[in-house]
């Protein structure tokens, strides 16, 4: 098998590529369905290599199996700058976007999910600050605006009349609190008045009848004479009746008359006897009940006097929530009527400031897109006014290069609309979790990432796809050599370099990689020449023992197993010593005295990490001295117009 090159200008500088056409043999056991086998094997290598296509020698690896033989095509090792860097696309947005959202509430039970868009500014239309932007339909907003400006109007009379009882409710407390302290403040005078023993109402009532005891006294004394007197008439008449000197009605009357003196008498005895005891029982138990009916009259007014205070405070409580409750219920009817004066207000948007409007994406499935008559969500993001003049990237890196993505690392963004432009930019943050919205499987890790352009521009639009080349790292002065020329297998990574008429296999150590070269720390020396295309070499070793020259190689075995050509993202030690293959006889011409293994039974060949993702869609134009290691599944193709190492 061999490869066959011709040259072909590629641009007015004179700059030529060489195109290399892959060809195969029917094999000589006569499979020709190996040959189908052969091109997808190739195609693979050269892709998982990265595909890379150098500018002033390799334009394109495609499988032409018309061809009878390959040939070998060198890359010269030269000690240079490689850049580190990681490649991501993603699409263009304002660092300072001004969103205007829908600030309108949905009211339930018009038939209407959202608010319908009545007029809208066309979309890429340039306002001005205060231009009117959107105009969405009032009219339910309206009829909820009249209900609530009639229930706050309730909601006020009952705060009015909640606070007139209120304050009556103060007036009428201290009435009643003030009545019942009088009535403490008597029954405490009474209960003096009645203790004094001097002044006192008790000390009164018992001189004022011992004033009767004496007047009494007075009228015994009086009645007695009168006794003695009568009994002296009685006795004077009875002698003058027995000497006929007086008459019998004379003797009767004044017989009559002693009676009634007699009589006088006695009653005056009776009524001193009577008030003397009347007397005692002043001093002692009338004392002791009118002491004890004033004490008791004094305890139960103090007790009316607490009693009245507690309900003055539970009515004045009572009164008080009412009027607050009142006065809360009238603010959440103003704050509410506020609120829908601010809705129908709010209808009419009205732009925030001087800018280009773009209709925003729909960011849920349930918000409809935005055009007039279609209906906003609340909150829905309805325009953006973005600024053209400061734009960012935003961009997702893969989890394997997230350990080197930091915040504040340079940037160069590129945008496939104006390719010949380069801006400079850099990270501004990278996301803590991974993206869990994203199209592609939840196997694949990637982390949003921001990248700024640090710079004024012009002519970008949000939404153009970009590229964003994030610098790593530099490593000064190292030897690398393309991607592609190197070959891992199981635990054993080598390339192929020229030795005289022949070429030999070399073990080799990787050390760090982008999407297009990496660093050799050990194997091999500056100035040798490497095969770029080694998978021919593979497959001439794998089919016969023939000697090979540097220009072409024998035709491969019709065995079935897939290297792959692809140098691990990282650097990984040389794995284990050269031994025989039992069975194979040495290879002439080829140091090399292993040949590639087949892997196991339902496996596959060891492949290196590899760049992650690439292709025909990565960043045109690598940096110099080598490309970007754009991160996606491994096996992803070289962008175009990559350069040669020691090409800057």
């Amino acid at each position: 098998m061999s490869l066959t090159t011709d040259s072909t200008p590629i641009d007015e500088s004179g700059a030529r590529a060489l195109r290399t056409d892959a060809v195969a043999r029917t094999g000589r056991h006569g499979e020709p369905g190996r040959n189908g086998m052969k091109k997808k094997l190739l195609l693979g290598a050269l892709l998982g290599s990265g595909g890379i296509l150098v500018i002033i020698g390799i334009s394109t690896l495609a499988g032409d199996l018309g061809q009878p033989d390959q040939a070998l095509i060198y890359h010269t090792v030269t000690r240079s700058d490689l850049p580190i860097t990681v490649t991501e696309r993603g699409n263009l947005e304002s660092q300072n976007n001004i969103d205007i959202v829908c600030e309108v509430d949905d009211i339930p039970g018009d038939n209407v999910n959202g608010t319908p868009v009545l007029q809208i500014v066309p979309n890429g239309s340039s306002v001005k600050e205060g231009d009117l932007l959107v105009t969405l339909d009032d009219s339910s907003h309206r009829e909820r605006l009249d209900r609530q400006i009639v229930d706050t109007e309730k909601a006020r009379s009952d705060s009015i009349q909640a606070k007139a009882k209120f304050d009556n409710q103060i007036t009428q407390n201290q009435t009643l609190e003030a009545e019942a302290k009088l009535k403490v403040e008597l029954a405490k005078l009474n209960l003096l008045m009645f203790e004094d023993e001097e002044k006192g109402t008790h000390r009164l009532e018992v001189e004022e009848m011992n004033r009767l005891v004496e007047d009494i006294n007075n009228q015994i004394l009086e009645a007695q004479a009168n006794l003695e007197l009568a009994k002296n008439d009685m006795q004077g008449i009875e002698s003058l009746f027995k000497l006929g000197y007086k008459g019998k009605s004379e003797l009767d009357r004044s017989r009559l008359e002693y009676l009634q003196a007699e009589s006088q008498y006695a009653a005056r005895l009776n009524k001193l006897k009577t008030q003397l005891a009347t007397l005692e029982k002043k001093k002692h138990y009338e004392r002791q009940m009118e002491e004890l009916t004033l004490k008791g009259a004094l305890t139960t007014a103090e007790r009316s006097l607490t009693q009245v205070v507690r309900d003055n405070e539970a009515l004045l409580e009572q009164a008080k929530a009412a009027m607050v409750a009142a006065e809360e219920s009238l603010k959440k009817e103003e704050e509410m009527l506020a609120r829908y004066r601010a809705q129908v207000q709010n209808c009419k948007v009205y732009a925030p400031a001087d800018g280009m409007v773009a209709y925003a994406v729909p960011e849920h499935r349930w918000h409809a897109e935005v055009r007039q008559g279609a209906p906003v969500s609340p909150k829905q993001r309805i325009i953006s006014l973005p600024n053209l003049q400061r734009m960012q990237v935003k961009t997702a890196v893969h989890e394997s290069v997230l350990d080197q993505v930091k915040a504040g690392l340079p940037v160069t963004v590129r945008v496939d609309a104006f390719s010949n432009r380069s801006y400079r930019g850099s990270v501004r943050s990278v996301a803590v979790l991974p993206d869990q919205e994203g199209w592609m499987s939840s196997d694949t890790k990637v982390y949003e990432t921001v990248v700024t352009v640090d710079e004024d521009v012009e002519q970008l639009k949000p939404g153009m796809t970009a590229v964003v080349e994030i610098h790593i790292d530099r490593l000064k002065n190292v030897l690398s050599v393309p991607v592609q020329a190197v070959v891992q297998i199981d635990n054993e990574t080598w390339c192929y370099r020229k030795a005289g008429g022949s070429v030999e296999r070399c073990l080799i150590e990787l050390g760090r990689t982008n999407d297009k070269f990496v660093e050799i720390r050990k194997g091999i020396a500056e100035g040798d020449q490497v095969v770029l295309n080694p998978m021919s070499l593979v497959e001439e070793t794998r089919q016969e023992q023939t000697p090979l020259s540097a220009d072409e190689g024998s035709e491969p075995a019709a065995e079935d197993f897939e290297p792959e050509v692809a140098p691990p993202e990282r650097p990984r030690g040389v794995g284990g010593q050269q031994t025989d293959q039992p069975g194979q006889a040495p290879l002439p011409n080829v140091t090399s005295d292993r040949r590639p293994e087949t892997p196991a039974a339902g496996g596959s060949p060891r492949r290196g990490p590899g760049p992650p993702r690439g292709g025909p869609g990565a960043a045109p134009g690598g940096g110099p001295g080598g490309g970007s290691a754009r991160r996606g599944p491994p096996g992803g193709g070289r962008p175009p117009g990559a350069r040669p190492p020691g090409a800057e």
